[in-house]
């Protein structure tokens, strides 16, 4: 996940650059910012590096994107936010077997910690990612929930409520791997029904998947199907759940 939020007012480009990237046309979308100052390269780096996380392809042109926006940031929130996104796309390099960047990122998210301010408008997606860090490279739940309890805190004074998708779901995550039901079902219902509220095509699958974890039959079957049909929709993205939506091989007959 990159980015903190939908739309900003009734801004038309913005509007573009969101409706595109909620079904999963980064390119497209990045296509449409001219990367002439921090702000906008920033943002246009933030939508390729998603891509590589969601596709797992397009990381040249995520680096290219992402080199042109720490060369123009010249405040603080701006190198900070450069080194978010640095953090993330090795992050996601490692957790897709594509190299291994952990060191890298736990470099680039310590740098951006240490760049941001406790109150800055994109701490909370930094503690997101360091939580996102903990989980899945460092195994270390107990942290990952912290960080991810101050990103869904933040996101709350922000009323980010994309970055709120995220945080329920993954919180949730960590509940159902604890045998927690059903805090699991009530975080992963939250994340998708503002998911369904923002019109966030590309998360809506993989909420209405996680969902389906918590749930007994036919509602599971229900909203797997629903799943993938969106799924196929959107051309196989996000690339990862192929496998959780894969139907179970036949049983074996005598």
């Amino acid at each position: 996940m990159s980015g903190t939020g939908t739309t900003a007012g009734d801004d038309p480009l913005q509007t573009a650059v969101w409706r595109l990237r909620s079904r999963a046309c980064w390119a497209d979308a990045a296509a449409l910012i001219q990367p002439r100052a921090a702000g906008p390269a920033l943002q246009r780096a933030s939508l390729l590096v998603e891509r590589c996380l969601y596709t797992e392809q397009g990381w040249a042109e995520a680096e290219d994107a992402l080199r042109t926006a720490e060369a123009l940031a010249q405040s603080d929130d701006e190198r900070g936010m450069a080194a978010c996104e640095r953090g993330q796309l090795a992050y996601a390099a490692t957790l897709l077997g594509v190299r291994d960047r952990a060191d890298e990122a736990r470099a680039a998210l310590g740098r951006a910690a240490a760049l941001l301010a406790p109150g800055a408008p994109g701490r909370a997606l930094l503690d997101f990612r360091r939580g996102l860090l903990a989980e899945n490279l460092a195994h270390a739940p107990q942290a990952a929930r912290a960080a991810y309890r101050r990103a869904h805190a933040g996101a709350t004074a922000q009323n980010d409520a994309l970055l709120l998708s995220f945080t329920w779901r993954h919180l949730a995550g960590l509940a159902l791997r604890e045998g927690e039901l059903a805090e699991a079902r009530h975080g992963f219902a939250e994340s998708l029904r503002i998911r369904e509220e923002l019109g966030y095509l590309v998360g809506t699958a993989p909420a209405l998947a996680a969902l389906a974890d918590t749930e007994a039959e036919p509602e599971a079957s229900r909203l797997r199907a629903e799943a993938g049909r969106l799924f196929r929709l959107l051309g196989g993205v996000p690339l990862w759940l192929a496998d959780q939506l894969a139907p179970e091989p036949p049983a074996a007959t005598a």
